[in-house]
């Protein structure tokens, strides 16, 4: 059974910064395409970062592009995000996630079928 345990979340003033991780379990994130989401009240899931099976550049929204890194250690199995200097509009719910395979290479949430209960980012002064 696929698992993906995040942490890190919390209350940030602007222009701070929060470290995100994603451990996973019954899966091996090299295996697949990974990615970070969010989503914020009354709008939908967006795409924030996702990495390919290659590890290569990863992609980012154009809103986080610049502040937000992600990353994997694939000997711990374990996903990150480094979010800097963030911003109010930053405040959402993140959600790590798995592609279903084959799939993921659009960053998009329809393409992803595991994924981690979510842990609120609150960018607040």
């Amino acid at each position: 059974q696929v698992q993906l345990a995040e942490s890190g979340g919390g209350l940030v003033q602007p222009g701070g910064s929060l470290r995100l991780s994603c451990a996973a379990s019954g899966l091996t994130l090299h295996y697949v395409v990974t990615g970070w989401f969010r989503q914020a009240p009354g709008k939908e899931r967006e795409g924030v970062s996702c990495i390919s099976l290659t590890d290569g550049p990863p992609y980012y929204a154009p809103s986080v592009k610049g502040r937000f890194t992600a990353s994997r250690d694939n000997a711990k199995n374990t996903m990150y995000l480094q979010m800097n200097a963030l911003k109010p509009e930053d405040t959402a719910v993140y959600f790590c996630a798995a592609a279903r395979p084959g799939s993921g290479y659009g960053c998009r949430p329809s393409e992803f079928g595991s994924w981690g209960q979510g842990t609120q980012v609150t960018v607040s002064s």
